[in-house]
Order: structure tokens, then C-alpha cells, then sequence
């Protein structure tokens, strides 16, 4: 994998299982890389969703790409707190200054207060049964749900409030640097 320099700008596309895209966001900020994952910053970055319609993301966020874990988590920087959304998905790609995955439809929503749901099941049963998940795909995708609940409830450093907090300011310094 190439080597990505702080502040360099990359892309999002993420697919469904039958190869379509989903969604697409113009704009992830590379921020740090670690043994398993990389994270990324974007703040008001241009979303495409697959029927074309567009929208802007309203706060900060950092993102956390895993190489071999089956989710990657989205860490909305709110004004009532830090949201957590967590796409289960296959590890990542990239290709073209693109980071691409497969979305699953299961999600996990983590609210600031600490309590956590499991969205979109009945999505992931009706995409399961028309696209013909295979049971070891089945299985790598609920394995994948069960390590980030685990990862959640013990603490995992990309739900470290701290640890965000210097990612969104690092990712405004270098927004502020290329006005």
C-alpha cells in the first residue's frame, strides 16, 4: 500500500455486496497510520448517494478504515457529545486515492451516553437473502459485529474521546493551514 503523507486528500466509495455503489464522500483527510487501521478527518464534505441525490456531512468526523477487521467507525464530533457510527463492511482497499468497502447493513450506533444499538437487521436479512450471502460471508460479517461491540465495551482506543478530540484538532489545524 502507497505511503500517505498527513493532509493528503483521498476519497470514500462504498458498494454493496452485488457491486453497486452505495455512497460516495468527496473528501477524507488522511490523518495517522497505525499497525491496523488508518484514520482520516472530513468536515462539510460533499456525500453522493447512489440514486444521485448529494447532502453535506453537518460535523466533524474522524474514520477509522481497518485492513483486516470487517467494520470501519465514523466518529461524529457533535455539539451534544460524540456519536459513533460503525459500518460493518470488509476491511479496506485503496485504489486511485479511493477507499473502498463492501457495506453490510448492520450498524452500530454509539450515543454519548454510553448506550449502543444494533441498526438495520431487517436490511441485512433482505439484502442476505437477495444477494445470497454465503454462510461463511454470514459469518465474517456477524464475527465482525461481535469483535466491535468487544472493542466498544473495553475501551478500544478509536472510542477515546481524548484521543478523537486531538484527531479533530489536528484535522482543523490542517483545514485552517490550506485556506
Amino acid at each position: 500500500m502507497k505511503k500517505y503523507c498527513i493532509g493528503d486528500k483521498l476519497q470514500i466509495q462504498c458498494y454493496k455486496h452485488n457491486g453497486k455503489i452505495h455512497r460516495a464522500w468527496d473528501e477524507a483527510v488522511f490523518l495517522d497510520e497505525q499497525k491496523d487501521y488508518l484514520v482520516f478527518g472530513n468536515l462539510k464534505t460533499l456525500v453522493t448517494e447512489a440514486e444521485g441525490n448529494t447532502w453535506r456531512t453537518k460535523e466533524p468526523a474522524i474514520m477509522y478504515y481497518f485492513k483486516n477487521e470487517w467494520y470501519n467507525i465514523i466518529c461524529q464530533l457533535k455539539k451534544d457529545g460524540i456519536y459513533y457510527y460503525c459500518n460493518i463492511a470488509t476491511p479496506f482497499i485503496i485504489e486511485e486515492n479511493t477507499i473502498k468497502y463492501i457495506d453490510y447493513d448492520l450498524d452500530l450506533r454509539i450515543f454519548p451516553n454510553k448506550e449502543y444499538r444494533i441498526l438495520d437487521k431487517m436490511e441485512y436479512k433482505y439484502h442476505q437473502k437477495i444477494m445470497n450471502y454465503s454462510k461463511e460471508l454470514d459469518k465474517a460479517i456477524k464475527n465482525g459485529l461481535s469483535k466491535l461491540i468487544f472493542e466498544y465495551k473495553n475501551n478500544a482506543i478509536y472510542f477515546n474521546e481524548k484521543v478523537n478530540r486531538e484527531y479533530c484538532q489536528q484535522y482543523m489545524n490542517i483545514k485552517d493551514r490550506k485556506k
